[in-house]
């Protein structure tokens, strides 16, 4: 299995900072790029929107390593101890979730892509919100135009 190196597939001279700044920045903005320089080190030009992704990863990758050095219990029961919202979860939920979290971040870190575990989390978080808060407890009537009931699409 291969590793991320986190470092930009894109890069440019720092010489084009200053030639094409416009299309520099327009660049970062869609993705990090290497600026290198002949008399210094190569640096990393990115958004603060990716620059936040990255360290918002970290924290998480820093809880789910906590989760694993942790062997009291089963893995769902141990990541709601670190993330408390989860207890709010069905016990299948929170298994589904567990193993859902764990993937999405192994994904994140195999493809330098940090919004795949950070959406993740969030998806699970605002689910787990919701049904704290007593939303989808209620049962549903589909109905068609004219006021048939239907089954559930």
């Amino acid at each position: 299995m291969g590793t991320a190196t986190f470092l930009p597939a894109h890069s440019r001279r720092s010489s084009d900072l200053s030639k094409h700044s416009a299309e520099v920045f327009a660049e970062a903005e869609d993705h990090p790029i290497t600026v290198t320089r002949r008399d210094g080190q190569t640096l990393v030009l990115m958004s603060e929107r990716e620059a936040n992704a990255r360290a918002q990863l970290l924290n998480f990758a820093a809880q789910l390593i906590t989760v694993t050095l942790d062997d009291d219990g089963p893995l769902d029961e141990r990541m709601a101890r670190t993330f408390p919202w989860m207890l709010a979860l069905s016990s299948a939920d929170r298994t589904q979730c567990a193993q859902d979290l764990v993937d999405a971040a192994r994904a994140s870190f195999a493809t330098d892509q940090p919004h795949l575990a950070l959406a993740e989390l969030s998806s699970w978080k605002e689910t787990a919100v919701a049904v704290a808060a007593g939303l989808g407890t209620t049962v549903v009537d589909w109905l068609d135009d004219d006021g048939e009931t239907v089954e559930r699409p």
